[in-house]
């Protein structure tokens, strides 16, 4: 007899705005996500800890006690209040917690009012093992925190999923039917996983990524919910840029698209970045990237003068409530991932001022 499905259960992932307990971290290990370079990922990944929390707890995996040494060393070194900070001895093979990391998903009203759900990891189609370690992250969070975990059984990644938390998820064709993932499944199998294990009720499919994205397309580099029916979505001015018909493509996709009330997406242009190049490799340099703490945003720059001071003047616009900071994400980048891609958000749980769907 199978077990009833989270979303049956009443459980859904929300939106990331809503309320975070804490946001969870991996830290960053491994020299060969950023060949030559690893050394100078500290300073601005501990300015982005800094800030984040600010507002919340940060949990961070690292394999064991000389781990957390160079860590807190690293942390003291960037003025990072060390009682926010919580260390989870928990090996992984690389950095990128959005991906690897737990889903959370909440139900104020039952027994239990917050799961985890452990999908399955291949680090984006086994482009780079070892991945095993980083496979079983969301279970060992899960016993670490004393919550219930579900295993779907199939491959999903974090950075290829965007929450309006009423229902509506955003994603792109080109990494979740990429064959690298589920060949096993058709675009309706998937779809069926989606509205099972992060409760949600509609799905809108995107195309291609952006140039550079070796996760074959996340949408977190794209387009993203900054309310329940508003989207910001990156756009390339240069029609000469490999990016500006693929942006061009998704744009006509979002003018489209319908949420469940037949309403229209209220859609904001974010800018692209200069390109950023690092050893010849085009490096997928985005805006979308940014994360959503509780006290702040957080979004990657790239030293483009003109264009970093658009995408974080936009924004602040999109939220007023929330101190708007953008934090160089250059170095960072050349890991093929930015700010969202190495965090994952755990909800709080406010039932007194958030209804179930």
């Amino acid at each position: 007899m199978t077990s009833p499905t989270p979303k049956a259960l009443g459980y859904h992932f929300p939106a990331e705005w809503h309320p975070h307990r804490a946001t969870w971290l991996s830290w960053p290990h491994k020299e060969a996500s950023w060949p030559g370079k690893i050394t100078t990922i500290y300073r601005p990944y501990c300015q982005f800890i800094k800030e984040v929390s600010a507002g919340e707890e940060v949990c961070i995996n690292v394999a064991d006690a000389t781990m957390q040494s160079v860590a807190t060393t690293h942390l003291k070194e960037a003025g990072v209040d060390l009682s926010k900070i919580t260390f989870y001895h928990h090996p992984t093979d690389d950095a990128w917690c959005r991906d690897h990391g737990p889903a959370f998903l909440i139900n104020p009203n039952a027994d239990n009012p917050k799961l985890v759900v452990d999908w399955g990891y291949n680090a984006w189609g086994n482009k780079y093992p070892p991945y095993e370690q980083d496979d079983v992250i969301p279970s060992w969070v899960a016993r670490a925190l004393n919550l219930p975990v579900v295993h779907p059984g199939i491959v999903m990644e974090g950075g290829s999923v965007d929450f309006n938390g009423k229902g509506t998820l955003l994603t792109t064709t080109a990494c979740l039917l990429n064959k690298n993932r589920n060949p096993h499944l058709s675009q309706g199998e998937i779809e069926r996983y989606l509205f099972d294990y992060y409760g949600i009720s509609q799905v809108l499919w995107l195309g291609d990524g952006i140039v550079g994205d070796d996760t074959d397309g996340h949408i977190d580099d794209i387009t993203r919910f900054v309310n329940e029916d508003t989207v910001v979505t990156v756009v390339e001015t240069n029609r000469a840029d490999e990016n500006y018909a693929i942006l061009q493509d998704n744009l006509k996709l979002l003018k489209e698209m319908r949420l469940p009330n037949d309403k229209k997406l209220n859609i904001i242009e974010l800018p692209m970045p200069a390109p950023v190049e690092y050893d010849g490799q085009r490096l997928p340099a985005s805006y979308a990237n940014f994360y959503i703490a509780n006290a702040t945003v957080v979004v990657p720059t790239y030293r483009d003068e003109l264009n970093d001071q658009k995408a974080l003047d936009i924004l602040s616009s999109c939220f007023p409530d929330r101190n708007v900071v953008g934090i160089d994400s250059t170095d960072i980048i050349w890991g093929l991932g930015s700010w969202h891609c190495l965090s994952q958000q755990e909800p709080d749980i406010h039932p007194e001022i958030y209804s179930t769907q």
